[in-house]
C-alpha cells in the first residue's frame, strides 16, 4: 500500500516523483543550507547531534548516508564519530557538488565520499555497511517501503539505522503554532529567497502525510527491522527513529 507522501509532488507532472525530487533538489542547491537553517529555527542542527550521539554506542566503521543532499548530516558524523568511510549518496548532483564543497572546507575528504544514487535501486553490494542513516529525506522517497527494503540489504548483520524526518506535532499549541508556520511561513519565505515556489510548497504538504510515530515503526518491523524507537524533539516537529538488522542466528 502506498504511503501518504510518496503521492504528493513538487511539479505534480507526469514525471516520476524521484526524477522531480532530483530537478527541484538541483534548483534550490545553491540557497538550501540558509534557508533550511533559517525555517527550522537552527533546531535542525540540534536534531542532527541527537541523532549522532545515538548512534556513538555502535561505533560503525562504514556509514552510508542516503538522501545526503549538502551534507550536513554526513559531515557532522565525519567529525564526531571515528568511522573509518561515510558515503553520502543522493539523487541530485547539484546538492552533493554543495556538500563536497563544505567537506573540504571541514577537512572531511578522504573519509567522506558522495555518490549519485537513487536511494531505490542502490549499488551497493549487499551487506555492505555498519549503519545506514538519513535526514529528512524518507518523506521525498517515492516508494518508502522499497527505500527501506534497499537499507536493509545492504546493511551489514547487527547494522543499526537511523533516521530523523519532519513531523507533524499533534498536540496544542505545537499543533496549531507549526500549522500556521507550514502554511504561511515556510512557503513564502522559500519563494522570497530561492525563486523555487514548488519546493517549498510540496515541503509542508509532504511532512503532513508522511509515515509518523507508530506507523513509521510498523514500516520499518514489517521490513524486518528489531529493536525500533521513536522519539520526538521540539513539541513532535522532528521524529527519531532507529533499529537493528536482524543476526544471522535470529
Amino acid at each position: 500500500m502506498a504511503c501518504g507522501s510518496e503521492k504528493v509532488l513538487p511539479y505534480n507532472t507526469d514525471e516520476r516523483k524521484t526524477t522531480q525530487i532530483g530537478r527541484m533538489f538541483d534548483s534550490i542547491a545553491g540557497k538550501y543550507d540558509l534557508l533550511n537553517h533559517t525555517l527550522s529555527l537552527g533546531f535542525d542542527k540540534r536534531w542532527r547531534r541527537k541523532g549522532i550521539a545515538g548512534l556513538k554506542p555502535f561505533a560503525p566503521r562504514t556509514i552510508l548516508d542516503i538522501a545526503t543532499g549538502t551534507g550536513d548530516l554526513a559531515i557532522s558524523m565525519c567529525k564526531s564519530l571515528k568511522s573509518a568511510r561515510i558515503t553520502g549518496a543522493d539523487i541530485s548532483e547539484g546538492m552533493m557538488d554543495i556538500g563536497r564543497a563544505k567537506a573540504a572546507r571541514e577537512g572531511c575528504l578522504g573519509r567522506l565520499f558522495f555518490e549519485q544514487q537513487n536511494c531505490l535501486a542502490l549499488t551497493y553490494e549487499d551487506c555492505s555497511f555498519d549503519a545506514v542513516t538519513a535526514a529528512f529525506g524518507i518523506r521525498n522517497f517515492e516508494d518508502i517501503n522499497k527505500g527501506f527494503s534497499e537499507i536493509y540489504r545492504v546493511l551489514k548483520p547487527g547494522g543499526c539505522i537511523m533516521i530523523l524526518e519532519l513531523s507533524s506535532p499533534g498536540k496544542f499549541p505545537m499543533k496549531q503554532l507549526y500549522t500556521i508556520y507550514s502554511k504561511m511561513v515556510i512557503p513564502n519565505i522559500g519563494r522570497l529567497f530561492s525563486g523555487e515556489k514548488a519546493a517549498y510548497h510540496y515541503l509542508p504538504a509532504s511532512v503532513k502525510v508522511v509515515p509518523q510515530g507508530e506507523e513509521m515503526v510498523g514500516l520499518l518491523n514489517r521490513q524486518g527491522f528489531t529493536d525500533v524507537k521513536v522519539q520526538t524533539f521540539t513539541g513532535g516537529i522532528c521524529s527519531l527513529y532507529t533499529g537493528r538488522k536482524r543476526k544471522k542466528n535470529t
